[in-house]
């Protein structure tokens, strides 16, 4: 829709037009169909990839002794809410493929996954690792975050009290439960979206008093006291967007006027 971000925060919008302002680009191109069309080309040749592998699986003889997990990092977007790429926290930058096959007679799971079944439940890749530790009859690290999924394995619709929760710059949460997402973004604009009637994510709610209670149980969810963003070993470059650290790095970045080089050189170089 083109009215798409009227009902969402300024911080929301930065995002959308980040980078250069992607989407109006393609449309000023009237390349939207064909770049839609070569995102869905690299999907079919994934898939196509994916699948050898899973011959070769196959014909090692190891089929029965293997835990297989697929994943995505991400997801993306193809103009939706004028945003491209990744780099925000709509549902269809954050959600991503996660497809988990056990054999029978894993130490943790013994009658094996039940495959060809979809699993409605919200769950993060954060549950990964403790997933296999768990299947594996591996000891547990309780210290590392995430959930088993041993239960969704064995039965996709059982009951799952987790929400998932995924972060971009510091402050930002985005939480989603099986029906909706709550996102809170650095300045203090929300997000809230039905997706049993809205699965696109076109009608902010955050605003409507009728959806008080559930807003504020997500927003609950969120890390009280975030771990801090460090520096690491990767240099940020001058095309670079920087990530904000705090709310004081957004607040001079607006002060000068969003200004990205003013960002690296004072923060981040």
């Amino acid at each position: 829709m083109e009215n798409d971000l009227d009902d969402v925060g300024p911080r929301a919008r930065d995002i959308a037009f980040r980078g250069g302002g992607y989407h109006q680009h393609v449309i000023k191109a009237g390349q939207w169909k064909r770049a839609v069309q070569g995102y869905l080309a690299s999907i079919a040749f994934a898939d196509a990839m994916f699948g050898r592998l899973l011959d070769g699986l196959d014909e090692s003889g190891q089929r029965e002794n293997t835990v297989v997990v697929l994943w995505s990092d991400h997801g993306w977007q193809l103009g939706e809410k004028q945003h491209w790429r990744k780099f925000a926290l709509w549902d269809n930058v954050v959600r991503s493929v996660l497809m988990i096959h056990v054999p029978k007679d894993a130490a943790g799971l013994s009658d094996g996954s039940a495959d060809g079944q979809l699993c409605h439940r919200p769950v993060s890749l954060q549950d990964i690792y403790p997933t296999l530790v768990d299947v594996c009859g591996l000891p547990a690290k309780n210290e590392i975050d995430g959930h088993s999924l041993t239960p969704l394995l064995k039965t996709p619709d059982a009951d799952w009290d987790h929400v998932a929760l995924t972060t971009y710059d510091f402050g930002e949460f985005s939480v989603r439960s099986e029906r909706y997402r709550y996102t809170r973004y650095i300045d203090g604009s929300e997000e809230l979206y039905d997706h049993h009637s809205d699965a696109q994510e076109w009608h902010n709610l955050a605003g409507d008093p009728k959806f008080s209670q559930i807003k504020n149980e997500l927003a609950a969810k969120i890390p009280a006291s975030p771990a801090p963003l460090v520096k690491t070993s990767e240099k940020l470059q001058p095309h670079h967007i920087p990530p904000f650290r705090s709310r004081a790095e957004y607040d001079d970045w607006l002060q000068h006027g969003k200004d990205n080089q003013y960002l690296l050189k004072k923060y981040w170089q």
